[in-house]
């Protein structure tokens, strides 16, 4: 595993020395959003594998706040035999599914197919040359790649041939259990604070089966020549490591004849799970759709993660269960000045099969200042939303009196010409993670909300003069602007404006 140490130098460790070093560890290091989570959901499901986990949610609270060790988990890693931590045995490799061996020479292809981001529909440089490249992988890089695709990967066909032994259906990938959502981890100051507060009480006391690989663990698992009913997990040790793709790498030694590297991988069809709400659900932020339903927080590629983060912090003052429900109810020791911990939100953007970008956000969180923290995201969220839609109003004035006579094909373009909306976007997240540092730290709300109200405002008059500098120098360009900036003004000072746009509190 990548972890950063506390003086900020990066390394490799074994599984086992991340369970020994987790109180002096300060983070994990990974390429992407996802494959952090993924990593923390693999270092989850062995705690619970080793039987090291609260059996209550009294007992979660002493863990967190006495900093309990999890030395435990490295002892029972130590005990494991060694070949059912091989990531390349020849009948039980780690994570994979040896059922593809007889088809990995013929039908494998690079390991470019194994990286989430790189694979998209399989078209990145217009054909599939790039699926055949030679360059490898290190074994520890497609181990986290290969617990990425587990959790995150794309529904879609995969490359494998519907006409091989394992049926028809090895061919249809579905999509990953987090992929539609928005997963929460509760980051801490070390590794083991991050752990022991993402580590839960398993429904009934059971935490379930490791999935080692898909042929052992006394595990029934799913044929390919139909599409089974999805299965139900038998605790967090089962949910947090199930296989959801079968996947075969190729190993094979680095010219230094030490360094084994992965050149060649296949990937089928995984696991199907029917997942339970009330357990297997621990983290998700409840919302309410457009029509009416409740579903957790899903990534938008419309919204940067911030823009909702008072779903996080509302979850967090009114849950009753789960994470939120627990934290809500937490006593941090004193560590100093900061957050006592983050609220780590990761999504996953995808256009059908095509990788679009993973979106995520760091979020302050103290239980001590949780009503202020909704009330500054809430109020935060709802200021910018404002402001946007007043810069958007004042290029539609500038576009009404510059273009006459638009073509209807043309209007949208013309219009974006004036619109410093993205812009705006772009830059008001740095402003709001601020007034979240400041909410943490205790500073009296409304007075951090007028401070951030003018930054906001300042900031869009400033880029909408920006945009209005492409007007030409005329009588119709200086009636544009003039028009465009007084109605962005008006705006600000309207009645229906969040009043600390003009200066004012909250009644």
């Amino acid at each position: 595993m990548s972890v950063f140490t506390p003086e900020g130098e990066a390394g490799e460790l074994s599984l086992v020395d991340v369970f020994r070093r987790a109180e002096e560890l300060s983070d994990l290091t990974c390429a992407t959003p996802g494959e952090g989570v993924a990593v923390v959901e693999h270092l989850l499901a062995i705690c619970f594998a080793a039987g090291v986990f609260p059996r209550s949610v009294e007992e979660w609270h002493a863990w967190v706040a006495g900093a309990h060790g999890l030395d435990a988990v490295a002892d029972w890693l130590v005990e494991q035999p060694a070949d059912e931590w091989d990531l390349f045995h020849p009948e039980r490799p780690l994570g994979q599914n040896s059922m593809l061996a007889p088809y990995l020479e013929t039908e494998g292809v690079g390991p470019a197919q194994l990286v989430l981001e790189h694979t998209g529909d399989y078209n990145q440089f217009l054909d599939h040359h790039h699926l055949e490249h030679s360059e490898p992988l290190t074994a520890g890089e497609a181990f986290r790649a290969l617990l990425t695709q587990h959790v995150y990967g794309l529904a879609g066909r995969a490359r494998i041939s519907g006409k091989a032994t394992l049926g028809p259906k090895i061919t249809n990938l579905a999509t990953g259990r987090l992929q539609n959502r928005v997963r929460v981890i509760v980051q801490g100051r070390t590794v083991g604070d991050t752990l022991r507060m993402n580590l839960y009480p398993p429904a009934g006391g059971e935490p379930g089966r490791f999935n080692h690989s898909w042929t052992t663990g006394g595990v029934e698992r799913r044929g390919f020549q139909v599409k089974p009913p999805g299965r139900a997990t038998s605790g967090p040790a089962d949910l947090h490591s199930y296989l959801g793709r079968s996947v075969l790498l190729r190993p094979v030694f680095a010219a230094d004849g030490e360094t084994v590297l992965v050149d060649r991988v296949l990937i089928g069809a995984g696991e199907l799970l029917q997942l339970d709400p009330e357990r297997d659900l621990e983290d998700a932020v409840p919302v309410k759709r457009a029509d009416g339903r409740t579903a957790p927080l899903w990534p938008s590629p419309a919204r940067a993660m911030w823009r909702d983060a008072h779903a996080l912090y509302s979850a967090a003052l009114v849950s009753h269960k789960g994470l939120f429900g627990r934290l809500r109810e937490l006593t941090f020791p004193p560590h100093g000045g900061g957050a006592p911990c983050l609220l780590w939100a990761v999504g996953f953007l995808a256009n059908k099969t095509v990788p679009l970008a993973w979106t995520d956000g760091h979020f302050p969180y103290a239980p001590s200042q949780g009503e202020a923290l909704c009330e500054a995201s809430r109020r935060g969220s709802h200021i910018a939303e404002y402001v946007a839609k007043s810069l958007t109003r004042a290029a539609y004035v500038a576009w009404k009196i510059v273009y006459l006579n638009p073509k209807p094909a043309d209007a949208a373009a013309q219009r974006a010409r004036f619109d410093a909306g993205e812009k705006f976007w772009a830059a008001a997240g740095e402003h709001f993670y601020h007034l979240l540092d400041e909410t943490v730290d205790g500073e009296p709300v409304p007075h951090s909300l007028l401070v951030y109200a003018d930054e906001l405002r300042t900031m869009a008059h400033d880029l909408l003069r920006n945009r209005l500098d492409s007007l030409p120098r005329n009588d119709r360009g200086m009636h544009a602007r003039a028009r465009a900036e007084g109605r962005f003004l008006n705006d600000m000072a309207a009645s229906a404006a969040p009043p600390e746009l003009r200066g004012e509190t909250l009644p």
